[in-house]
């Protein structure tokens, strides 16, 4: 039976990843990595088919330890500090956190009897500072991150491309441009929407606040974004790097708009701007172009963004009942 291991399976995209491979992959065997603080809600109807091990994957000997004991045929590396606005908070720990666990996790690969297959997620944010002029980005754009999440994600790109150069090592990277979905935590802008509108419905508060409703991101559903993670080591070349997005470019005021219109909110609602969700610096628009991806793979976003971003709000209706 092959078995997979990913890292942070506990979290928004891993256990996502570790449904769609129950689902349809019934001849894997699963592997997660937890940690002592890991929040469990999100594996909680899938805990007793899994196999968890807690880990610090900060630690190369912990690392080792885990992946000489499972011997994973294939490795999605997930786990990962992404709260962007978090990075300029402790841009330390973000880099520790994103690059140390990433070099122990190929260091540790490539001593192994057998070498594992490695998914690293990487993300759009490493683009950063991008001219309309290079719109849609491929993935020959430059990349000019403007945050330490975007710096440590640069830094995790290169070690897999650098260990896939000097040890062959089968190292597969995605730049996944914006996901989300239902489980995606309030921290991010999507989600945080959806909260506050359910609290809204229930009489919980009355405004809605918001920070920069005028960047322009490139959205995908997240049980989109797994199965082109799963599609990458079926189908893509080691040591190559592939963008996963729609190449759909929505503004944050339209999506707020979006959420709006699914809600029960019947009369108008104050919306107001809360400086401390403002960014020293922002990326003003991300549209992606996921073409080598889906000329390589055949994928292409399947969910329709209004099942998206309904599946959201009935998330956070059950959550907060």
């Amino acid at each position: 039976m092959k078995k997979v291991l990913i890292t942070g399976v506990t979290g928004f995209v891993g256990s996502h990843l570790a449904e769609y491979t129950l689902n349809e992959m019934p001849q894997v065997e699963i592997y997660g990595t937890t940690r002592i603080r890991s929040r469990m809600e999100n594996i909680r109807d899938i805990a007793d088919k899994i196999i968890t091990v807690n880990s610090d994957l900060k630690d190369y000997t912990s690392t080792m330890d885990i992946l000489s004991s499972i011997e994973p045929d294939i490795i999605f590396h997930l786990a990962a500090q992404s709260f962007v606005p978090m990075s300029w908070k402790a841009p330390a720990e973000t880099l520790d956190t994103n690059i140390i666990s990433t070099l122990n996790i190929l260091e540790a690969s490539r001593t192994l009897p057998k070498k594992p297959r490695i998914h690293l997620a990487c993300s759009s944010e490493e683009y950063g500072m991008v001219k309309e002029s290079e719109l849609p980005i491929t993935e020959k754009n430059p990349l000019r991150p403007l945050s330490p999440y975007g710096v440590s994600k640069v830094a995790q790109d290169m070690l897999g491309y650098q260990y896939f150069m000097s040890y062959k090592l089968p190292v597969y990277r995605t730049r996944a441009f914006n996901h989300t979905g239902p489980r995606r935590t309030d921290l991010f802008v999507t989600s945080n929407f959806a909260k506050q509108i359910v609290e809204i419905e229930i009489g919980r508060k009355r405004n809605i606040k918001v920070g920069n409703l005028d960047t322009i991101r490139d959205f995908t559903d997240v049980r989109d974004i797994v199965r082109a993670y799963w599609l990458c080591v079926e189908k893509c070349e080691p040591g190559e790097v592939y963008n996963v997005c729609s190449g759909v470019g929505r503004r944050i005021k339209d999506v707020l708009d979006g959420l709006i219109s699914l809600s029960d909110i019947c009369s108008k609602i104050d919306i107001e701007i809360d400086k401390k969700r403002m960014r020293p610096s922002d990326v003003p628009i991300l549209i992606g172009s996921s073409k080598t991806f889906t000329d390589r793979t055949g994928w292409k976003p399947q969910i329709p963004w209004e099942k998206t971003l309904g599946d959201l709000l009935n998330y956070w209706r059950e959550r907060l009942k």
